[in-house]
């Protein structure tokens, strides 16, 4: 994932929470706030956030890296101009990619954020 595309600073993470809208499915939950014409940057950015109940270091990060390489792949069909913070679930650390991949696209349609065809 690039990084104009990272969502980094919590401050950032602070505003998604307080003032953007959720979805979530049982294996993700998606914050997701509108950024205004003048921010800079066209694209979206992303934040992810693993509670330590999910599971050990080692697992939080393999779950962080799926989730990044698969919003990079699908980065094409997100809406531009979007911050969005994904909260991973205990549920989500028995799926395989394809499953987590279809689930974090579910969670992203909930959340209205993917480009209409």
């Amino acid at each position: 994932m690039q990084r104009e595309n990272r969502l980094t600073r919590r401050e950032d993470f602070n505003k998604v929470y307080r003032h953007g809208k959720s979805s979530a499915n049982h294996q993700l939950v998606v914050y997701v706030l509108n950024r205004p014409q003048s921010a800079e940057g066209a694209g979206f950015r992303l934040g992810i956030s693993v509670s330590k109940k999910v599971g050990n270091a080692v697992v939080r990060n393999r779950m962080r890296r799926m989730i990044k390489e698969i919003v990079r792949l699908n980065a094409d069909k997100l809406l531009p101009r979007k911050d969005m913070i994904l909260i991973v679930r205990k549920p989500a650390v028995e799926m395989e990619y394809a499953e987590l991949e279809k689930s974090v696209l579910h969670v992203l349609k909930r959340a209205d954020i993917l480009v209409k065809k």
